[in-house]
């Protein structure tokens, strides 16, 4: 079959001859629809990255099983039996897996899962919407751990994929949300998608998403939340935390880490995905998917999410 693959560090290709998924206990195969390029996929696969090659990446996406459903898969597979995971905290279970980074992912024209990580889309939920249900049930995850009030004014910095769907979350709770983004066509998208769009944050917001995750992001987040306010960290692009721990503690600002989803949260997004604006995704077809992906690593693309069709 043919897939996008990781083949050495900071390169990928396009390959022909990849042999056919191998099954495991419990799994199926499904045809790919779509498979969304994460920005952590473009991280990944830099020197240092967590990505080892050779690998086909993708833990975004979406497919259709031998029998005809159309589904998205849960890329993280817990135990199912350890503490964590009998306490509802499944996505942080010690032992977990990703597709698409522990296992070959979604980016080919075929890939093996579990059967119990596959989520049958609702009719009303294109497959192309349905490669977003991932990174969606993220935003969905985020906003849960945020607890926001009726009026909080929260703020979003980085209108990259996670950010835009942080944004397109918000709009089912009652608060003034504005989205940052240093590229201003990435504040064009979110300002089509309805959102208050600005370069960076100004003034004090009682909530602040990190959908970015390096060091600037870090201290933006916590210089500009209000004393009490909460800061939600989901991107995952430098270790470095880069606060000041005595403001933290004297203005009793709470930051939380925000990481991946739990089952719930992976269902309720899959819901959610039929009412999303699509304007912002390009479709690449899998013959361009090694330019697309090596020209949005290398910072030479202004898209904000590409979705490669098999």
């Amino acid at each position: 079959m043919r897939a996008l693959k990781f083949t050495r560090t900071s390169y990928v290709e396009v390959v022909d001859d990849e042999p056919e998924p191998q099954r495991k206990d419990g799994d199926i195969v499904i045809e790919v629809a779509y498979a969304g390029i994460c920005g952590s996929d473009l991280h990944g696969v830099l020197p240092g990255g967590y990505r080892k090659p050779p690998l086909i990446m993708g833990h975004e996406f979406s497919g259709i099983t031998p029998d005809g459903r159309r589904v998205a898969v849960n890329a993280t597979i817990n135990c199912g039996t350890c503490d964590l995971c009998r306490r509802g905290r499944e996505q942080v279970c010690r032992r977990r897996q990703i597709i698409g980074i522990d296992r070959p992912g979604g980016m080919a024209e075929r890939v093996a899962v579990p059967e119990r990580a596959i989520v049958e889309l609702p009719e009303e939920t294109s497959l192309l919407a349905g490669a977003l249900v991932e990174p969606l049930a993220v935003a969905v995850r985020g906003w849960k751990r945020a607890g926001t009030e009726p009026g909080d004014r929260v703020g979003i910095v980085g209108a990259g994929n996670i950010g835009l769907l942080l944004l397109a979350v918000s709009q089912g709770f009652d608060v003034e949300s504005t989205i940052t983004d240093i590229d201003p066509a990435r504040r064009e998208m979110a300002e089509a998608m309805g959102g208050n769009a600005a370069e960076s944050l100004e003034g004090e917001y009682d909530v602040i998403f990190d959908a970015v995750g390096s060091t600037d992001a870090h201290t933006a987040t916590l210089q500009h939340l209000a004393p009490g306010g909460t800061a939600i960290w989901i991107g995952s692009r430098s270790p470095d935390p880069a606060f000041d721990a005595l403001d933290l503690v004297r203005s009793e600002k709470t930051v939380k880490a925000s990481f991946a989803y739990t089952h719930d949260d992976f269902v309720e997004a899959a819901r959610l995905a039929a009412t999303l604006d699509l304007g912002w995704v390009e479709v690449v077809d899998l013959d361009r998917s090694a330019e697309v992906f090596m020209s949005l690593m290398a910072g030479g693309s202004s898209l904000v999410k590409a979705v490669i069709r098999p």
